[in-house]
């Protein structure tokens, strides 16, 4: 065989590269395996960094205590005035906006027949009297029955009866005002025939109002017929009201959960009008001891309400139950303390346990920038 055999070169030309392969594997196994121990060592000592946030110091203050409504005005008394039967009209006798007593005569029905009847009426009261006082002298004589006398004087009340019967028919052609107060804008004219039930004009008793407003159910022990509210309106901003509740709706509204409260006051001057629109006010003592935190800072869970509490740097779930809302701020009844230490933002970020720092004011942190 030849030196220069290709056959014979073959197996010592493999080797080189053979153990080039194999001092790469080895070169990259290494590699990986130290990279993979930095790795490992690295995520064992992994901490994340502390969240920030910004937080208030809860402290015990006192609370103006006050329900606030809107309610609206109603006429304690208020009557569409209206004609009990048919006819033609044949006066009107007030004007629109006008001042009327209690009685006075405000629209006139033909009422001629009602006249007539009245006047044949008379007639046979008078005749039926006369028959009676005969009777009376000719029994006592007796040269009339006791039957008789008794006849005559069931005539004389039945002409009576039948005088009145005329009288009330009469009564129902005048339409007239059953309380005192004021006309509203006429709808009859003169000559216009009006059926039974037409709309003549609305009457309103200005001289006292109701005031009818709702509050939610939680609030319901803070109310009793007899207390006092504040009113005020929009049509007479600086003028105040007080009416005294007179009856609270016993049913609470499926709906909204609401009451209806009603209340009733004096309206000096007349000056409010039904259907204002009013804000009503439910003064109060002061209650002591309020924590108020900002609503913002209260989380809502199907679990309930909960807010986050800094103690010993970091970030502890505290459930709360809450009050009423004062403005930007809701009351907490129990979970808090004064002096904790109450998340107020940056709360999204954080879990059960977190580490946190707490964000300098404002202030503070400008005066450290400059």
């Amino acid at each position: 065989m030849s030196p220069t055999d290709p056959i014979a070169d073959s197996p010592r030309r493999r080797v080189p590269i053979v153990v080039a392969i194999v001092a790469l594997v080895l070169v990259f196994g290494g590699v990986f395996a130290w990279r993979s121990a930095k790795l490992s060592a690295a995520e064992t000592g992994y901490a994340p960094p502390p969240v920030e946030v910004s937080v208030v110091t809860l402290a015990a203050e006192t609370l103006p205590q006050s329900l606030r409504a809107t309610g609206s005005l109603q006429a304690v008394q208020e009557v569409m005035l209206a004609p009990e039967t048919a006819g033609r009209v044949v006066a009107i006798r007030f004007s629109a906006g006008q001042q009327v007593g209690r009685g006075a005569p405000l629209v006139q029905l033909f009422d001629a027949p009602e006249r007539a009847d009245r006047a044949a009426a008379v007639s046979r009261l008078r005749f039926a009297e006369i028959q009676l006082r005969r009777s009376r002298e000719l029994e006592t004589s007796g040269a009339e029955p006791r039957e008789t006398l008794q006849q005559r004087e069931a005539e004389v009340a039945q002409a009576r009866a039948a005088i009145q019967q005329v009288d009330a028919r009469l009564a129902q052609r005048t339409v007239r005002a059953p309380f005192a107060g004021q006309i509203g804008i006429r709808h009859v004219n003169l000559g216009q025939y009006a059926n039974a039930g037409d709309p003549i004009a609305t009457l309103t008793a200005l001289d006292r109002l109701y005031v009818n407003f709702h509050v939610p159910q939680q609030d319901l022990t803070r109310l009793r017929v007899g207390g006092t509210v504040s009113v005020k309106s929009d049509a007479l901003p600086d003028q105040e009201f007080t009416a005294r509740i007179n009856a609270i709706e016993p049913v609470v509204g499926a709906d909204t959960r609401n009451i209806v409260v009603q209340a009733e006051m004096a309206n000096p001057g007349r000056a409010l009008r039904p259907g204002l629109y009013v804000s009503v006010g439910v003064e109060q003592a002061a209650r002591a001891a309020a924590l108020l935190l900002p609503t913002t800072a209260i989380q809502t869970s199907a679990s309930g309400e909960s807010v986050f509490v800094i103690r010993q740097g970091k970030a502890v779930a505290v459930p709360v139950v809450t009050g009423a809302e004062v403005g930007n701020r809701t009351i907490i009844e129990s979970g808090l303390s004064a002096g904790d230490q109450v998340v107020t933002t940056g709360q999204l970020r954080l879990q059960p346990g977190a580490a946190v720092t707490v964000a300098a004011p404002a202030a503070a942190r400008s005066a450290t920038q400059g």
